[in-house]
């Protein structure tokens, strides 16, 4: 089966330099469209269980077995399972539906890279349980836990951002920042998480001398992030599996006892990006996408609590085209990283005209063509609409998904007059494709000062003070 076997509406607005974009939203509503209308279809209920016991539900219809076009079923449910996986998180996917259709989705993620790729990262590395799908009919019943997550911001405290090109340091007293700093580091390549430790603690030393004691330290951080250990991240991929798993794993619980265990917690970045603009704006129901060196989700639910999804959204798919770019580190297609972050950037280069050395890092392509935009390039701005665009589409793909009336987005990407761009051109697809969906998302960048620190800030009022 191929990606071709779906139905592939082509969007109304065409990115620039992109005209074979095929955005997953179209594809999923034109095939729900399709076997809801058809006679005999049958219902597909997925569900998704973690370690926790949370189970999260989801279902939606397939073609009959003698309908002309059921060879799109099982790319249909594939890529939704997908796409489930990395918003949601799950080590064992209830299934209940056609038999075959189960079975194929069994053999996806035992015989195909992509599949193995998923069940491997969701069962062992995260979840730390055998990945599984496993036939239920009833799907047991939905269990979800949600929790208040920050917003402590008395005493003395320590916060820190980790990313892919920088970290972020502050220190915060009673809820005001006294010190901010932001520092270039590289830290992926780097094999000793030794490095790493010294790096951290280096800024925390640094951001405690502005302080007259530290009685609370919270960071976020690129990654999976569960009761403050790392689960994955992409900050410590040269790190040997052997000394991630005996080091990485537990490396803030090794800073916590190197702080005489005051409370130190950490969390995924997303989820502090959609913590930082629901604190900053007063709102809840708010879904936080930063384009950087990946792409980073989150989301504050409606109550104001984070849930246990995971809103890995750098690899949940958008595109699906069957020669969409590929991620370097699954190898799967289609997915969020290559089109909001700097990769896509760099990808976007020879589309636009723009030569540059193929050796160049992309942090300092990124830079050149924000240098072209701020002198008004009009292939730089070619690249920022295009990133709008996908945008746009995929904000209406995250809706089917996700509840929130706020859209907080940041990044390297989005900085200086291209963002601009990226949200103009955004707003415009959903004014043309999705004109609901344009009258209730309002779209929120940070202030200078939250640019600076706001995440930083954020990440400090993540633990609870003893009283």
């Amino acid at each position: 089966m191929t990606r071709q076997a779906l139905m592939l509406p082509s969007p109304k607005v065409v990115p620039e330099l992109d005209p074979a974009f095929r955005p997953a939203v179209l594809a999923n509503r034109a095939f729900e469209a399709q076997a809801t209308a058809a006679p005999n279809s049958n219902e597909v209920k997925i569900g998704l269980e973690q370690a926790d016991g949370s189970l999260f539900h989801h279902s939606t219809r397939v073609l009959p077995e003698d309908h002309p076009s059921s060879h799109s079923n099982f790319k249909h449910l594939e890529r939704l399972v997908k796409f489930l996986l990395w918003s949601r998180g799950g080590f064992r996917v209830h299934y209940s539906g056609p038999r075959g259709l189960g079975e194929a989705l069994q053999r996806n993620f035992t015989d195909t890279p992509t599949g193995r790729f998923d069940a491997q990262i969701m069962g062992e590395r995260i979840f730390e349980n055998p990945f599984q799908v496993v036939f239920a009919d009833p799907i047991p019943p939905a269990r979800s836990n949600t929790t208040p997550l920050g917003r402590h911001l008395d005493g003395c405290r320590i916060g820190f951002d980790l990313g892919g090109s920088d970290r972020k340091i502050a220190a915060v007293i009673d809820g005001k920042c006294v010190f901010s700093e932001e520092i270039v580091w590289n830290p992926v390549p780097q094999t000793d998480p030794q490095w790493h430790f010294d790096q951290i603690m280096e800024s925390l030393r640094a951001a405690a001398k502005h302080l007259p004691r530290v009685d609370a330290i919270g960071g976020s951080s690129a990654g999976v992030i569960v009761n403050s250990r790392v689960k994955v991240a992409s900050l410590f991929r040269g790190v040997p599996i052997d000394l991630f798993n005996s080091r990485v794993k537990d490396l803030f619980l090794e800073m916590k006892k190197a702080w005489s265990g005051i409370p130190f917690e950490i969390a995924n970045d997303g989820e502090v990006t959609a913590l930082a603009g629901s604190m900053s704006m007063g709102e809840n129901g708010v879904l936080g996408i930063a384009m950087g060196t990946s792409l980073a989700g989150g989301y504050v639910n409606q109550e104001g609590n984070i849930t246990s999804w995971l809103n890995e959204l750098a690899f949940a798919p958008i595109d699906y085209r069957a020669d969409a770019p590929a991620d370097e580190w699954s190898g799967d297609r289609g997915c969020g990283v290559q089109y909001f972050s700097q990769q896509c950037v760099g990808r976007l280069l020879p589309a636009a005209g723009i030569d540059l050395d193929s050796d160049m890092p992309l942090p300092e392509k990124l830079k050149h063509v924000q240098s072209l935009m701020t002198n008004g390039d009009a292939r730089a701005r070619r690249i920022y609409s295009t990133i709008g665009t996908y945008l746009g589409y995929g904000l209406a793909h995250y809706s089917d998904f996700y509840d929130f009336n706020h859209l907080l987005i940041l990044g390297r990407v989005t900085s200086g007059s291209g963002g601009d761009v990226i949200l103009a051109q955004a707003r415009m697809v959903l004014e043309t494709e999705f004109p609901d969906l344009a009258a209730k998302i309002r779209f929120h960048t940070p202030s200078e000062t939250d640019k600076r620190h706001g995440q930083a800030v954020a990440a400090a009022s993540l633990p609870a003070i003893a009283k």
